[in-house]
């Protein structure tokens, strides 16, 4: 765990002062609960959890729940108004820009969220919704709306969003 914060901390241009870094954080201690089997110690950490949670979320405008699945070197370029699902995954090397939502398109599946590659660029605003596939090395236009498969080595704009090869 210790690693993966300090990859995270490498990862952002802003250092120690990134509110990106900060939510990665709690995000890091939060998700490593899932892994403990003493039932006491899980509740209260569940309990620190919300508590650290919330106020990542009052402070950064960054929500990250511990279910999320992120990768290594997650880079938060700009905080505020970015919304994780708590089934998404982001693969490693990737860049997440302010106003990003990664969502579901309803609550009859709540396990229909994105799934991000590596190395892939997610511009400001963009909304990446539904059970989705995002190819690596692929970037996602500012205010994208995305909600069909993205293919590795493209580029999605528009809303709905179009993709274009990079090659």
């Amino acid at each position: 765990m210790v690693s993966r914060i300090v990859e995270d901390y490498r990862a952002q241009q802003e250092g120690i002062l990134s509110q990106g870094f900060w939510a990665l954080l709690v995000y890091r201690f939060s998700h490593r609960r899932l892994a403990c089997r003493i039932p006491v110690i899980r509740q209260l950490w569940y309990v620190l959890n919300r508590i650290l949670g919330k106020w990542i979320e009052i402070i950064t405008g960054i929500m990250i729940p511990e279910s999320a699945t992120i990768g290594r070197r997650l880079r938060i370029e700009h905080f505020g108004s970015i919304i994780i699902h708590g089934a998404s995954v982001i693969g490693d090397d990737c860049v997440i820009r302010q106003g990003v939502t990664l969502g579901i398109k309803d609550t009859t599946d709540l396990a229909a969220a994105p799934h991000i590659g590596n190395h892939v660029d997610i511009g400001a605003g963009a909304k990446i919704i539904g059970k989705v596939a995002i190819g690596d090395h692929a970037v996602i236009g500012a205010n994208a709306v995305v909600i069909r498969d993205v293919p590795p080595m493209s580029i999605a704009v528009g809303v709905p969003a179009i993709v274009k090869s990079r090659r």
